[in-house]
């Protein structure tokens, strides 16, 4: 007896072409790890965050590398704040255009504190290293002869860098992060207050807002400068005070 061949059932054949495999978009590659990005990722989390919650391991995650990745840059994280430092240090104009001394310890001042202003998370930093890098040092040798094509003399020459540097670091740091910004009574006191008490801050209160500062900041930086010129004429006629280092106080026993 023959079989019967069942002949298998026709595939269906569909009539859209076969779907093509897409690759999923790739993640945008990250620029090479480099000293300078390190610094400028460094500075931004400063600003944005400030020197407190600075890290090497936020740094990484910023950057997208490991913390030891930057370490091959960097041996700590203190030679990575020295190089930030030097870097603020080239905003300033230590050797700024100009004939007039006075002129160019202006534009000197002004350009530090456009620094400050600029970077104010980083200017705590600056304002206490001891500025003993080799870039630092050679700043503070260029004001200096700023200061002292002034005053042609060695000792004013110091005193006077001393009086405009105590004015400038005071005045950046009081806009940056001074009083305004400062910690609080636990029961601050209301205005009220203050205007049946204190009548004379009362009045005062207004001007020390920042709309205020620019002007505050130029009278006085104008004051130093015009005390500069006029211990220059003295110098220049022979008239200097006492050039010894004053003599300590010695108060009797009681």
């Amino acid at each position: 007896m023959a079989r019967k061949i069942h002949s298998a059932p026709a595939r269906r054949v569909s009539s859209s072409p076969p779907k093509r495999k897409t690759r999923s978009p790739e993640a945008p590659s990250r620029p090479p790890l480099t000293r300078e990005r390190v610094l400028a990722s460094a500075l931004a989390l400063i600003d944005v965050g400030g020197l407190a919650g600075f890290s090497i391991r936020g740094l990484g995650a910023a950057l997208g590398c490991e913390p030891m990745s930057i370490y091959h840059y960097f041996p700590s994280k203190a030679h990575l704040q020295d190089a930030l430092v030097d870097g603020a240090l080239a905003g300033v104009l230590t050797d700024p255009p100009g004939a007039d001394p006075i002129d160019r310890l202006r534009a000197m001042a002004h350009s530090y504190r456009d620094v400050a202003l600029g970077h104010p998370g980083l200017f705590p930093l600056i304002a206490v290293h001891r500025l003993n890098t080799p870039t630092g040092v050679r700043a503070i040798d260029e004001v200096l002869d700023l200061v002292r094509s002034a005053l042609p003399d060695d000792r004013l020459a110091a005193q006077w860098f001393r009086a405009l540097s105590y004015y400038l670091t005071g005045a950046a740091l009081d806009e940056t992060m001074g009083y305004a910004k400062g910690p609080s009574a636990a029961e601050p006191v209301s205005d009220a207050y203050v205007a049946a008490h204190c009548p004379r801050l009362a009045a005062a209160a207004p001007f020390f807002k920042p709309a205020w500062w620019d002007s505050t900041f130029e009278l006085g930086l104008e004051s130093l400068l015009e005390a500069i010129r006029a211990a220059a004429l003295l110098h220049a006629t022979g008239n200097t005070v006492a050039s010894g280092a004053p003599k300590p106080v010695i108060h009797p026993k009681r």
